[in-house]
């Protein structure tokens, strides 16, 4: 039987040369997304930090980690926003019970 629900974590990367209201706008848009669709919602800003190698000419940029429980329809769309969203550089979603 498919499970219902299951815990997921996404990373993503925001490019640096967005300005501190438009970074938080970002991560605000994501996290009001994955309240609005999952449960268990936590929200973990690293800030600035170094890339392992440069991406769009840019060697740093700013990481936040969601956490959350939802359905897996959920982790699909939320991957599809993220590669239509100016600003994000990166982003990878990983299923914790697996």
């Amino acid at each position: 039987m498919a499970k219902l629900n299951a815990n997921y974590e996404a990373v993503f990367i925001i490019d640096p040369r967005k300005n501190e209201e438009e970074t938080a706008a970002l991560v605000e848009r994501f996290k009001t997304l994955a309240e609005n669709n999952a449960t268990s919602v936590e929200v973990d800003e690293w800030g600035k930090r170094r890339l392992a190698y440069p991406i769009q000419d840019q060697t740093t940029g700013h990481y936040v980690r969601l956490t959350f429980s939802a359905a897996p329809a959920f982790p699909a769309e939320l991957d599809r926003i993220f590669r239509i969203t100016d600003g994000v550089m990166r982003s990878i979603i990983v299923c914790l019970d697996e």
